[in-house]
């Protein structure tokens, strides 16, 4: 004699976990299938049926047995799909700022990367003098003084290799504009 599922439903309200388990084998993949409809999203479907299964023995405190199980069951599906919905929107009305100042952020930050990138290849392309004396006051941060004693020349020529560099960026800049 088979066992119905209203009387697994109120089975299991009662505590009793094997009605419980065969309730759920029972309707595990139409609860599944109902929540995919519902959603469109197969990774939210089974969170959602996830969600459902956990609450459901609470739930079944509430089932009274006046209605199918699998009414009941939609219905109880239907709620937990509008409940997330609702956090859903709730949390993603009180991220939205978020979101938009870390899409601000994560592009300037690329912009930056690629500038740093493009200074690093172009500083390649510089004879050795220039470079060097870029490295020592543009990435270390020297002062031309500074930088001339480290290079051993005169500060007149430091001004003058820094000139000469920025020269070079600028047309290598302007090289690769060009069409």
């Amino acid at each position: 004699m088979t066992v119905s599922d209203e009387q697994l439903a109120l089975a299991s309200a009662a505590g009793d976990r094997s009605a419980f388990s065969v309730l759920l084998a029972r309707h595990y993949d139409r609860l599944f299938a109902f929540a995919m409809r519902m959603t469109g999203d197969r990774a939210e479907a089974e969170d959602l049926t996830q969600d459902i299964c956990m609450a459901l023995p609470a739930k079944l405190d509430g089932f009274r047995g006046d209605a199918k199980f699998t009414t009941w069951l939609y219905r109880v599906t239907v709620n937990a799909a509008h409940d997330r919905r609702r956090r859903s929107a709730t949390h993603d009305k009180a991220a939205g700022g978020w979101g938009d100042w870390e899409i601000t952020r994560q592009a300037a930050n690329r912009e930056e990367a690629e500038a740093r990138d493009w200074l690093v290849q172009a500083m390649r392309a510089l004879p050795d003098e220039l470079r060097d004396t870029l490295t020592l006051t543009l990435g270390e941060g020297l002062s031309q003084k500074e930088t001339a004693a480290v290079l051993e020349v005169s500060e007149g020529t430091v001004a003058w290799r820094v000139s000469e560099a920025k020269r070079h960026l600028k047309a290598i800049h302007a090289e690769e504009e060009q069409p």
